[in-house]
């Protein structure tokens, strides 16, 4: 047997640790189950491809038997509750790897700068955890999302069979929503960090990735400017919201043609927004919670934080005229009984 999936069903209990008799077994999926316990050391010893467990109630630390499953393709093991830090075996031994989901878990540590060296990596998840630290400047040498021309791309589509090709599926956050890929997962670039405790800036290094449709760093505790080299990539999907940025969105966001999720809202950003048929097609939602001033934004809609003055000024108004009210009642009373 090459391929095991029993998704989507009610089993219960640990995974035995008896897979050294399932030598053959290259896809093994048991997603959307109430798994518990730790992975199994002998599942590290299969020539697994693909090894998915999304949304168990899984814990522990990654098992270091895993590092011997050099042909690992895809890893998915989100919405668990693993934790520990992200092994750097992860970049140092598995080489071929393309897809990478550790979201939502309780993984804190820095991101390791073995990651870098994973030169086929074209999804990479760590979205929802505890991870600390700043954004790895490496993340330029991620080959497989920087070079049009990198042939490594389609290593995925060769290593996949039509025989097993239902096996292969995983659930990603794009374009502010959880959607699931399975026959397109092989055209799909994207890096998600969002809802951790990243700090630092966002390394400029990050605009070589020219291949990348979709990076989310929102819910972070990043500080600086927007780098300029980030409106030279081909972003579908960019979300830096809920940092603490500063400064104006770069003039070069102008060139981002491709968009169609756009949001750097709840920030602590100055100035107009730049003029691009893309920008300025997202409403305030995608700007509220900064100092901005432009379209989309209409003529007299603030993005700040506290009320401005001329509502002061219309209230100020508004009491003045119900004053006024007052006198002309008492005065009308005056003047009836007088009569």
């Amino acid at each position: 047997m090459e391929c095991l999936s029993i998704n989507g069903n009610l089993l219960s209990g640990e995974i035995p640790d008896c897979w050294n008799h399932w030598r053959g077994l290259v896809y093994l999926n048991l997603e959307n189950n109430n798994l518990t316990g730790k992975i199994p050391p002998s599942l590290g010893h299969l020539n697994l491809s693909v090894l998915n467990l999304r949304n168990n109630d899984m814990f522990g630390e990654l098992t270091s038997t895993l590092q011997l499953s050099t042909s690992l393709i895809i890893l998915d093991l989100s919405d668990n509750h693993f934790s520990g830090s992200v092994p750097t075996w992860i970049g140092d031994k598995l080489s071929k790897h393309e897809i990478l989901s550790l979201r939502s878990n309780n993984f804190d540590g820095h991101i390791p700068q073995k990651i870098c060296q994973l030169q086929s990596l074209r999804i990479l998840d760590l979205g929802n955890n505890n991870i600390s630290g700043s954004i790895p400047k490496c993340f330029s040498n991620l080959s497989a999302m920087a070079n049009k021309s990198n042939q490594n791309s389609y290593m995925f589509q060769w290593s996949i069979t039509l025989t097993n090709l239902f096996c292969m599926r995983t659930l990603l956050v794009l374009k502010g929503r959880v959607d699931e890929y399975s026959t397109t997962l092989g055209l799909v670039m994207s890096i998600c960090l969002s809802t951790n405790r990243l700090v630092g800036e966002i390394p400029k290094e990050l605009g070589s990735l020219v291949e990348l449709q979709s990076l989310n760093l929102s819910r972070n505790l990043l500080i600086g400017n927007i780098p300029d080299e980030i409106g030279n990539m081909e972003l579908e999907s960019l979300d830096l919201s809920m940092n603490q940025l500063n400064g104006k969105i770069p003039l070069s966001f102008s060139n981002l043609n491709f968009l169609n999720h756009f949001n750097v809202s709840y920030n602590n950003l100055t100035g107009q927004i730049p003029t691009s048929t893309q920008l300025q097609s997202f409403g305030n939602f995608s700007y509220m919670g900064n100092l901005l001033y432009g379209p989309p934004l209409t003529k007299n809609r603030s993005t700040n934080r506290t009320p401005t003055n001329g509502a002061n000024n219309g209230s100020r108004s508004e009491g003045s005229n119900v004053n006024w009210l007052y006198v002309s009642i008492v005065l009308g009373f005056v003047m009836g009984f007088w009569v």
